[in-house]
């Protein structure tokens, strides 16, 4: 009987090694499928770039990148050694007089929205444009208008409502092992503003205990990812997160450091819990998604 499953192809040596071979050819297809980033390094660094050099690459990222996710991994890794400098975007106007959009800078939270908003354009004017949707609330007429009030300062409210970074947190893990954090975004514990903005925002917040996420945990997660850090000791003073970057290939963070003075890339277990003492109380993890979807 196993002699004739065998000359079937059901079973035996040969038919082991047939169905070896289709794995490996699948995997060679799989592989030659990926797109490929070593094409970045053939490029100069978006910081030393004009704004008609600038524009001149993003149709390339569209055509090398079709996929938005990895457009958003090509365009984050194209960004590592960025120099760092906090709050460096504003309204040219009023308030914050820092520009609307820009590549010669960057801290954690620009470092995202300049890339959202660039891997949807094909040049510098289309990009400033996409991030005034991106980093601006819309008025009662849905228009985004670039004002210090309307701005999405808080990476919380961000992820709870933006359509663009949308709150994956509770689809990670059972709910019963999430914590919450019920407060007043943007009131200090002396009932007053953070900041001077007109509003306050009564909320619940989801986040994942960094003694929770591991190896195994980050498998979860899509290809490409955000992660905000979560810090306790900042919610007395209506605030929530400390800080925030990309998770490519379920292992590796890419975000703009104040401890490194620029855009780095790094593991990202490493980055959270340096030599087993977490270096923030949790993470959100939070999903990219372009503007027309």
């Amino acid at each position: 009987m196993s002699t004739q499953i065998s000359n079937l192809g059901i079973g035996g040596s040969d038919n082991f090694s047939f169905i070896n071979m289709v794995r490996f050819l699948l995997f060679i297809l799989f592989m030659s499928c990926q797109p490929k980033y070593d094409w970045l390094d053939t490029l100069p660094k978006p910081w030393n770039l004009n704004r008609r050099e600038f524009s001149s690459y993003l149709p390339l990222f569209q055509k090398k990148y079709p996929n938005f996710l990895n457009r958003i991994k090509a365009f984050s890794l194209w960004q590592v050694g960025k120099p760092y400098q906090l709050f460096c975007l504003g309204e040219e106007t009023g308030k914050d007089l820092d520009p609307i959009f820009r590549m010669d800078v960057s801290d954690c939270t620009v470092h995202i929205l300049t890339s959202i908003a660039s891997v949807q354009s094909k040049n510098w004017d289309e990009a400033r444009s996409n991030i005034i949707k991106i980093h601006y609330k819309k008025d009662t007429n849905g228009i985004s208008m670039p004002t210090y009030k309307s701005r999405w300062h808080f990476t919380s409210d961000r992820i709870q409502d933006n359509p663009s970074t949308r709150d994956i947190t509770s689809q990670l893990i059972d709910q019963k092992q999430l914590s919450s954090v019920y407060l007043t975004l943007n009131e200090k514990k002396d009932g007053n503003e953070f900041l001077e903005l007109g509003w306050k925002k009564p909320t619940i917040v989801y986040y994942i205990d960094s003694e929770k996420i591991d190896n195994k945990f980050l498998e979860k997660l899509p290809i490409v990812a955000g992660a905000a850090f979560v810090k306790e000791s900042y919610f007395d003073m209506g605030l929530v997160v400390s800080h925030e970057g990309v998770i490519i290939d379920k292992s590796e963070i890419i975000h703009a450091s104040s401890e490194f003075g620029k855009t780095v890339k790094m593991d990202f277990l490493e980055y959270l819990i340096p030599k087993g003492k977490p270096r923030f109380d949790g993470v959100i993890f939070f999903s990219f998604h372009p503007l027309d979807e």
